[in-house]
């Protein structure tokens, strides 16, 4: 099955054609302010080296930072309205309690608490009240707010009154667009909260972003479905990602990281992605991505749902070197580096013009970085492999030496040996193995449940059982399904003997 794979990053937009367990071409292109553009360039590019090989093409999967950028940047967000289903409970702390200032004033669309919610054992702890979720349907019509963030406590367990309360709010504003926190976030209220919210507040951006890509994929004469990349090295339809735009949050280290267990056959590593703008470091397991257990940030908001273990730092090939006293970092030229950097003849010294220099890459014009001091590429060298060995160790989870996968248009700027490491393995198109990682995501389906009076083995299969039909609902073939990653935790302090379930299947695209 061909498949065409592009990865949207801060400096570089890469495109790669894929048929099987080969790549057929790639092609590396700057990042364009429209994002679309270096899409359109990328296909244009990869079409004239491929030639009549891109005919039949069966899918485009895409990876973007647009949607994180936006949280991150504070721009292109709408404003959304927090209808919270708790009362009498859980009141102490309204939403977005613990945001920025600046990001709540910017898409604060009021805030709403009514009475209803569950138990953790799925009772009812008040029954919803819909005169109140009416109420807050009318008031946000009248305040022209569009998009609304649903949620309700422990609605990971039954979504019931999510779901009606959607229907109601509906009803009485029937343009407004409903984010349910039952279908993104783990338990775990206000986390939950947060991330259907940040959720509401993208429903523009994602719209806009997602009708772009399949205007760029048309353009190019390319009949073939589009698929968005997701935060756990997988894939969802267009439909989908214009739903849930917050999963495609942290979809560039995983296709990295997806990329290099294709490329390299090793599904047990360590990953270090060089890009243009930064360094992500992450932990493959069985191929896919580490996810984070614990609370993570995304633009100053706590957040807790399906995100990968990632350590982010301000090195990659379009970082900004400064002399006297000796700067690395963390800003880079982005996408300008064709334009800004030495060796590209503009007048910024980068970590590329310093690899260049060193003889360790051979793009541009090395004559231009002639005149680089020996001892200053020495000495910002070895201050960038020390903070990436640094990086690389505290995302090691034990001792043992594990091998290291360097990917990506600045892995040339990775060290050859690492302590605690056995090998640094640079794959081949390991410049584009983000869109290799994106061209062959698959799709998943997961499930965080807590069961009540079940022996070990009985709510495991029921948690699987769930994630597969979620897996097979977004899309998968049946026949390919397999489990990733599962895991049970007693909780102790609930009667009843509750148990936390975590099962997460994933299998390939089914043929369409």
């Amino acid at each position: 099955m061909k498949r065409i794979g592009i990865d949207v990053g801060g400096t570089n937009t890469d495109a790669v054609l894929v048929d099987g367990s080969t790549v057929v071409g790639a092609v590396k292109t700057a990042t364009t302010d429209d994002v679309t553009g270096g899409v359109r360039t990328a296909l244009r590019d990869l079409a004239d080296q491929v030639g009549a090989a891109i005919a039949a093409t069966a899918a485009v999967m895409i990876g973007t930072t647009h949607f994180v950028n936006a949280v991150v940047q504070r721009r292109s967000l709408n404003r959304a309205a927090a209808l919270r289903i708790c009362l009498p409970a859980c009141a102490s702390l309204p939403p977005m309690v613990d945001w920025p200032h600046d990001l709540a004033g910017l898409v604060d669309g009021g805030s709403y608490m009514v009475e209803g919610g569950h138990e953790y054992d799925g009772r009812p702890l008040m029954p919803l009240d819909e005169m109140a979720v009416a109420e807050a349907g009318r008031r946000m019509r009248a305040d022209g707010v569009r998009s609304a963030a649903v949620t309700s406590v422990f609605s990971p367990l039954t979504s019931a009154f999510e779901d009606r309360a959607a229907d109601i709010l509906q009803s009485e504003h029937p343009d407004l667009r409903v984010t349910r926190s039952s279908t993104l976030g783990r338990i775990g209220l206000l986390e939950r909260e947060n991330v259907t919210i940040l959720n509401a507040c993208l429903q523009d951006l994602a719209e806009e972003t997602v009708r772009a890509f399949e205007t760029a994929i048309a353009e190019s004469g390319i009949a073939a479905p589009l698929f968005i990349t997701q935060n756990d090295g997988t894939v969802a339809t267009a439909a989908v990602a214009r739903e849930q735009p917050v999963y495609g949050f942290a979809s560039g280290p995983t296709n990295s990281m997806r990329g290099a267990a294709f490329l390299s056959g090793i599904e047990d590593a360590m990953v270090l992605d060089v890009g243009g703008t930064t360094s992500d470091i992450g932990c493959l397991r069985a191929g896919f991505p580490r996810e984070a257990n614990n609370v993570v940030q995304v633009g100053g908001v706590r957040t807790l749902f399906r995100m990968p273990d990632v350590l982010s730092i301000g090195i990659g090939g379009g970082t900004v070197v400064t002399e006297a006293p000796l700067t690395i970092g963390p800003v880079s030229v982005g996408y300008r580096l064709t334009r800004d950097a030495m060796v590209f003849g503009g007048e910024t010294l980068t970590l590329t013009d310093i690899a260049v220099a060193a003889g360790i890459s051979e793009i541009g014009d090395r004559g231009r970085v002639a005149a680089l001091s020996p001892g200053l590429v020495r000495e910002v060298l070895a201050a960038v492999h020390r903070r990436l060995s640094e990086a690389v160790d505290r995302m090691k989870t034990d001792a043992a030496e594990v091998p290291l996968l360097a990917v990506g248009g600045g892995a040339m700027l990775a060290p050859d040996r690492i302590d605690g490491v056995s090998e640094v393995v640079r794959v081949e198109h390991f410049a584009v193995a983000n869109a290799v990682g994106a061209a062959t995501a698959q799709v998943s389906g997961e499930v965080d449940h807590v069961f009540r009076d079940m022996d070990r083995d009985a709510l495991l299969r029921m948690a699987e059982q769930m994630a597969r039909d979620r897996a097979l609902s977004a899309g998968a073939d049946p026949a390919t399904l397999k489990v990733v990653d599962m895991e049970d935790l007693p909780l102790a302090y609930l009667p009843g003997n509750a148990v936390r379930a975590r099962v997460r299947v994933v299998g390939d695209i089914a043929a369409r």
